[in-house]
C-alpha cells in the first residue's frame, strides 16, 4: 500500500469518512455520555482501542475464516475484546466505570466497528486494518470530546470537570472553572441538548466541506489568469 493510500486512510477517519460526523453510526452511546469532556473521552478511547484491536485481529486471520462464518467470527471477536475493555475499567477507572454504564458493553453493537472488520479489516493487511481502525476510533473520540466540551461548557460553565476519574488525584487540578457563577443551562446536559449540539457541529463540517469544494473549484480558473510565459520571439 502506497503512502498515499495511508494518507486517504488518515483523512477518511478524521473527517472525510468520520464515524460520527458522516457515516452517523454510534449516536446512541456518543448522545448519551457526551455531557462532560471526561465521559466522552473514555468511551473515545475505549472505542479506538476496540476499534485497533478488532481490525487487527480480523486482518490477521481473515484467510483462514471461511466466508460464510466470518460475521460470527467478527462479532466474537469484538465481543471478547469489549468484554476485556470493561472489565479492565471496572478494576483500574471504577467510578468511571460506573458513570458510563451499559454503555461501555454496548460498544458491541457499535455498527462502526462491525462495518469497519467487514468492509477494510477482511481485505487488507494488518497494518492498513490497524491503522484504519487507529483513524476511525480517533475521529470518533475527537467528536465525542467536542460535543462533550461544546455541552459542559454551556450546562456547567467548566471543562475537564471529573477528571481526576480517569487521570488520578493530579487530574482534579486540571478543572477549568470557565464562566464564574455561573448557573447552568439544562438544555445543555439532556438528550435534547447533545442532538441540537451534533446538529451544530454537522452543520459546521458541512459548511467547511462547501467553502472547500467551492475553493477547489476556483482554483483551476484561476491558473490561466497567470498566463504561460511567452514564448520567445512572440512577444
Amino acid at each position: 500500500m502506497s503512502a498515499n493510500a495511508y494518507g486517504q486512510i488518515v483523512r477518511d477517519g478524521l473527517w472525510n469518512n468520520n464515524v460520527g460526523l458522516v457515516q452517523l453510526l454510534g449516536l446512541c452511546p456518543l448522545l448519551a455520555v457526551s455531557a462532560t469532556v471526561v465521559n466522552g473521552l473514555a468511551l473515545g478511547l475505549a472505542t479506538l482501542l476496540t476499534l485497533v484491536a478488532s481490525n487487527l485481529a480480523v486482518s490477521l486471520i481473515r484467510n483462514i475464516v471461511r466466508p460464510e462464518v466470518r460475521i460470527p467470527v467478527f462479532v466474537l471477536i469484538i465481543a471478547s475484546i469489549v468484554t476485556a475493555i470493561e472489565l479492565a475499567m471496572n478494576a483500574w477507572f471504577h467510578q468511571l466505570y460506573l458513570i458510563l454504564g451499559i454503555f461501555i458493553p454496548l460498544i458491541v453493537t457499535n455498527c462502526s466497528i462491525l462495518g469497519r472488520a467487514e468492509a477494510f479489516a477482511s481485505r487488507n493487511k494488518p497494518l492498513a486494518a490497524a491503522l484504519d481502525g487507529f483513524m476511525m476510533g480517533l475521529g470518533f473520540a475527537l467528536l465525542l470530546v467536542v460535543l462533550g466540551a461544546l455541552r459542559e461548557l454551556l450546562g456547567q460553565g467548566t471543562l475537564l470537570a471529573q477528571a481526576h476519574l480517569m487521570l488520578g488525584e493530579w487530574g482534579r487540578g486540571l478543572t477549568l472553572t470557565v464562566l464564574d457563577d455561573y448557573r447552568g443551562f439544562l438544555l445543555a446536559v439532556l438528550p435534547p441538548g447533545a442532538f441540537i449540539g451534533l446538529g451544530l457541529l454537522l452543520a459546521l463540517k458541512n459548511s467547511i466541506d462547501k467553502r472547500l469544494a467551492a475553493r477547489a473549484a476556483r482554483a483551476p480558473a484561476a491558473e490561466p489568469e497567470a498566463g504561460p510565459e511567452a514564448a520567445p520571439g512572440q512577444a
